[in-house]
C-alpha cells in the first residue's frame, strides 16, 4: 500500500464503525490483538467498539458494546487472557440469538466485525455474515429497524484472527496463544508427566528432550508397553538418568483406538519397573501467565492487517482469516481453512493416521520425525567414513546447546563420528577436541549459554594450528554454531582453501546470537529468548512505577549496531519509541518525541517507555537521552534510566529457540552428509565449491543454505549486520501504535492466499 493509498483509505474510513470481540477459550496475546485492532481502527479514522463477553455480549447488547478511545487499550498488551471477556454463547447458535446480535450492531452503526477465536468462533462469524441480509429483512418486517437503516447496513464485513493455544488451525504458521502456552509448559517441564493439546505435546516433547510422547495422530503399535519400559530402563542404565519425562497429549490412543491415560502409564511403570512415578496435569495452566514476545508481536501484526482488510472490503469480499505466512500477514478464505482443519479429524476418525500427520502441516510432520530420531537411540547399521566437529563461536546464545544435542544425535544415527570442540576456533587450534556419544548431550536442550564453551576468536591468525587439528582427528566436516564471528570465521576458512587442502571440507553455520545480525536468515537461535528477557524486564520496570507519579523510563538494550532486539522488544511492550542505528535520529526527532510524550502524559498516560539500542548513535547516548527527557519534562513527568546488559543473554532458552536450534541441527547434519557423499572420491573428501560452505537460515517459510561467498556481497562488515533487514518494515507499526503520525508508506497489505495440501506441507520452522 502506497502513502497515497493510505490517505485514500483514511478518507473512506472516516465515520465508519467497526467492532472487535474475543470468543472461545482464552489465549495469551488476545489483548495485544484487541489493542492493535482498536488503535489501527482509530488511526485510519473509524469508530471502534469493544464487544465485551464475546458473542454473549453481542447478543445481549447494551453496555456490552462500548465505544473505545485510544486509552481504552492502554497497558493491556502485557496482560494474559482477554480484558474484554470471552464467554461461550449458546444463544448465538440459535436463529433468535443472531437476530438480536444483528439488531445490536445496526443500532450502533457497525458493519465491520473482527472476531478473535478458534475455528468454532470463526465459523459462527461466517454463518452470521451469510445470514445478514435475511436477518435485516426480519428486523425490518418486525419494525425494529427502518428501511433507511437496512439500506445503510446492508453488508457485514467479517475478518478473523485465530486465537487458540492448540495451533491446530490449518493455513497459519502459528496461532495467537500457542507460543505462550509452550512457555508455560517449558517453565515446569522438569516436573511434568502429562500435558494437554497435541501440538503442545509434540513441540514441548521436542524442546524438552522427553523420553516418550503420546499424540493422537501417531498412536503406538501393539506392544508399546514393553518398548516404553525398555526405553526407560535403558536411559537409566546406559545414560545414568534419574528422571524420565513422558508427555501425554489430550486424546492419546493406541493403534486400536483405545485411550491411553496418564494414570494407566503411571501404573504400568510402577508395576513393571518399580520406579516412583508422578502425574501432573497442566490443564488451564497453559492458558495463564503473561503473553510471550512472539504472541504480542504476532497479534499486533495480524491486528493491524485485520483493520486494513475490513476497511478495504466490499460486498463481494469473502470472509477471511488473517494468518501468519512466512513472517508476514496474509488473507486466507475463512471456510477453506475451516474445511482443511476438519479433514484432520476425519482422517483420525477413519484411522488414517499417516495422513492426519501430513494434514497437520509440514512443521508438525517434521517435528514428529525429528523427535523420533533424537529420542530413540538406534545404533547405525554401518559406520561411515566421515567425522564431524561441532563448535560454538561468538557470544553465548540460548538454544546453542539444543542445536549441539540434535546435531550430535543426528550424526551418530547416521554412523558418523562426532567430535565436540571447546572454546570455538581457538579451541580447534589448541586441539581441545573430544569424541561425543549419544548420552554426552542428555539434558542439554533446556540449558542456556554454551556447554561446549565459546569464544569470539576468528581463525585467520590460527590457520596452521587449525589445519593440524583437522588432520590429526581426520575431521571431514565442520558445524559452527554462533553469531557474526561464526559466519565471518567460516568465510575466512573458505577463503583459505586455496592454501590448505584440509579446509576443503563441507562447512555450515547455524546462526546463534541474541543480536539477530547474521546474514542469510530472518531469525537466529537465541534472539527469541533475548527479546523475551528484555520484554519481561521492561514489564517489571513499568510495573515498578505503579501508584507513583507520571514516570518515563529510558531502557538500553544490547544488539551491537543491529536494532532487531530493541525494535522487537519495543513492539512487544508497547514502547513509545525505540531508537536504533538503522533508523537515524537527529535532535529535531528527539525534541518531537519528548513533546509527543509530554502531551500524552498530561492526559491519561501514567508511564512512558523509551528503548535505545546500545550503538544507535555515537553522540545521543543513553545518558544524553535520559538527561534530555528529564530536562524537557518540565514537571509533567520524571525520568529513570535502566541498562539491561547481559541478562539478555541469560536464562533458559525459549520454546522457539529450543525447537529452532533442534531443527537446524538436524537439517545441518543432513546437508553435511549429502555434501560429504557428493565430494568423497578415492578415499578422501575434497569439497572446494562455494556451495560447500554455507549459512543455514529460515527465509520466509523456507529453511535454506546460502553460500558465505554470496552473503559477503550483502554484508555490512563495519557494522556487523546484513545490508537489508526484513524487520525494519515492522517499525512503522510500532510508531503508529504509539500514536505517532507516520506515513506508513512502507506498509504492504497482506495478499490473498489459498489453503491447499501443498501450502500446508511446507515446514515453516516453528
Amino acid at each position: 500500500m502506497s502513502l497515497m493509498d493510505l490517505e485514500k483509505l483514511k478518507m473512506t474510513c472516516a465515520g465508519r464503525a467497526m467492532a472487535v470481540l474475543t470468543s472461545g477459550g482464552d489465549a495469551q496475546g488476545m489483548n495485544a490483538a484487541v489493542r492493535a485492532v482498536t488503535r489501527m481502527g482509530i488511526y485510519v479514522g473509524a469508530k471502534v467498539y469493544l464487544i465485551y463477553e464475546g458473542y454473549q455480549g453481542l447478543v445481549d447488547g447494551g453496555d456490552n458494546i462500548k465505544l473505545a478511545n485510544w486509552h481504552s487499550v492502554t497497558d493491556i498488551i502485557q496482560l494474559g487472557g482477554t480484558v474484554i471477556g470471552s464467554a461461550r454463547c449458546k444463544a448465538f447458535m440459535t436463529h433468535e440469538g443472531r437476530v438480536a446480535a444483528a439488531f445490536n450492531l445496526v443500532k450502533k452503526g457497525i458493519t465491520n466485525l473482527c472476531v478473535c477465536g478458534g475455528d468454532g468462533s470463526l465459523t459462527g462469524a461466517n454463518i452470521f455474515r451469510n445470514e445478514w441480509s435475511s436477518l435485516l429483512d426480519e428486523l425490518l418486517k418486525k419494525g425494529r429497524i427502518t428501511d433507511t437503516m437496512a439500506k445503510q447496513h446492508n453488508n457485514l464485513n467479517i475478518v478473523g484472527l485465530v486465537g487458540s493455544i492448540d495451533n491446530d488451525f490449518c493455513g497459519t504458521d502459528m496461532t495467537i496463544g500457542a507460543d505462550s502456552a509452550l512457555h508455560r509448559i517449558m517453565e515446569i517441564i522438569d516436573a511434568i508427566t502429562t500435558t494437554a493439546q497435541r501440538y503442545l505435546a509434540l513441540v514441548s516433547g521436542l524442546a524438552s528432550g522427553a523420553d516418550w510422547v503420546f499424540i493422537p495422530e501417531a498412536p503406538p503399535q501393539e506392544g508399546w508397553e514393553e518398548h516404553l519400559c525398555a526405553r526407560l530402563q535403558g536411559s537409566r542404565t546406559r545414560g545414568g538418568s534419574r528422571l524420565n519425562i513422558i508427555i501425554v497429549a489430550e486424546g492419546a490412543i493406541d493403534i486400536n483406538g483405545k485411550p491411553i491415560s496418564s494414570n494407566y502409564i503411571k501404573d504400568l511403570v510402577q508395576k513393571r519397573l518399580g520406579y516412583d512415578t508422578r502425574v501432573t496435569v497442566l490443564g488451564h495452566v497453559q492458558r495463564g501467565g503473561i503473553p510471550s514476545a512472539f504472541d504480542r508481536i504476532l497479534s499486533s501484526i495480524l491486528g493491524v492487517e485485520a483493520v486494513v482488510t475490513l476497511m478495504e472490503a466490499t460486498p463481494d469480499t469473502p470472509a477471511c482469516v488473517i494468518a501468519l505466512s512466512g513472517n508476514k500477514a496474509v488473507r486466507l478464505p475463512l471456510m477453506e481453512c475451516v474445511e482443511m482443519t476438519k479433514l484432520v479429524q476425519t482422517a483420525m476418525d477413519e484411522k488414517r493416521f499417516d495422513e492426519a500427520i501430513k494434514l497437520r502441516g509440514g512443521s508438525f510432520e517434521n517435528n514428529w520425525n525429528i523427535y523420533k530420531t533424537l529420542a530413540f537411540h538406534k545404533p547405525a547399521q554401518t559406520k561411515s567414513n566421515f567425522s564431524f566437529a561441532i563448535l560454538n563461536v561468538g557470544a553465548p546464545a540460548a538454544g546453542m546447546n539444543a542445536a549441539v544435542r540434535s546435531a550430535v544425535r543426528s550424526g551418530l544415527s547416521r554412523g558418523h563420528k562426532v567430535y565436540g570442540v571447546n572454546d570455538g576456533f581457538l579451541g580447534l587450534a589448541s586441539g581441545l577436541v573430544f569424541e561425543m556419544e549419544w548420552h554426552s548431550v542428555a539434558g542439554w536442550t533446556g540449558q542456556g549459554s554454551s556447554l561446549l564453551g565459546t569464544k569470539r576468536t576468528l581463525p585467520n591468525n590460527h590457520l596452521e594450528k587449525i589445519v593440524e587439528t583437522l588432520s590429526k582427528f581426520n575431521i571431514t566436516a565442520l558445524l559452527v554454531i554462533g553469531g557474526f564471528e561464526g559466519y565471518q570465521g567460516v568465510l575466512q576458512l573458505y577463503e583459505a582453501r586455496g592454501r590448505y587442502d584440509e579446509l576443503c571440507i563441507p562447512m555450515v553455520v547455524i546462526p546463534a546470537t541474541i543480536s539477530n545480525n547474521v546474514p542469510g536468515t530472518f531469525f537466529s537461535v537465541g534472539a527469541d529468548t533475548a527479546v523475551n528477557c528484555a520484554m519481561e524486564s521492561c514489564d517489571k520496570i513499568k510495573q515498578s512505577a505503579s501508584g507513583t507519579k507520571r514516570r518515563v523510563f529510558v531502557v538500553e538494550t544490547m544488539g551491537g549496531y543491529c536494532g532487531y532486539l530493541a525494535s522487537s522488544t519495543g513492539i512487544a511492550v508497547g514502547a513509545d519509541a525505540a531508537y536504533i542505528f538503522e533508523d537515524p535520529i537527529n535532535i529535531r526527532d528527539l525534541k518531537t518525541n519528548v513533546e509527543h510524550l509530554a502531551e500524552k502524559m498530561k492526559k491519561d498516560v501514567q508511564r512512558g517507555l523509551i528503548l535505545r539500542n546500545e550503538k544507535c548513535h555515537e553522540n545521543y547516548t543513553t545518558d544524553f537521552i535520559h538527561r534530555l527527557y528529564s530536562s524537557e519534562a518540565k514537571g509533567i513527568f520524571d525520568c529513570r534510566v535502566n541498562v539491561l546488559g547481559h541478562l539478555q543473554q541469560g536464562g533458559a532458552p525459549s520454546p522457539f529457540d529450543r525447537n529452532f536450534g533442534t531443527k537446524l541441527g538436524v537439517r545441518s547434519i543432513d546437508w553435511l552428509s549429502e555434501k560429504l557423499t557428493e565430494n568423497y572420491r578415492q578415499g578422501r573428501v575434497f569439497a572446494n565449491s562455494p556451495e560447500t560452505a554455507c549459512v543455514i537460515g529460515l527465509n520466509r517459510k523456507v529453511i535454506s543454505f546460502t553460500p558465505v561467498t554470496e552473503l559477503k556481497e550483502i554484508t555490512d562488515f563495519e557494522h556487523r549486520m546484513p545490508k537489508d533487514e526484513w524487520w525494519l518494515k515492522l517499525r512503522p507499526m510500532l510508531k503508529m501504535l504509539a500514536k505517532y503520525q507516520t506515513s506508513f508508506n512502507e506498509y504492504v497489505p497482506g495478499e490473498i492466499e489459498h489453503v491447499t495440501r501443498r501450502s500446508i506441507s511446507i515446514d515453516t520452522g516453528f
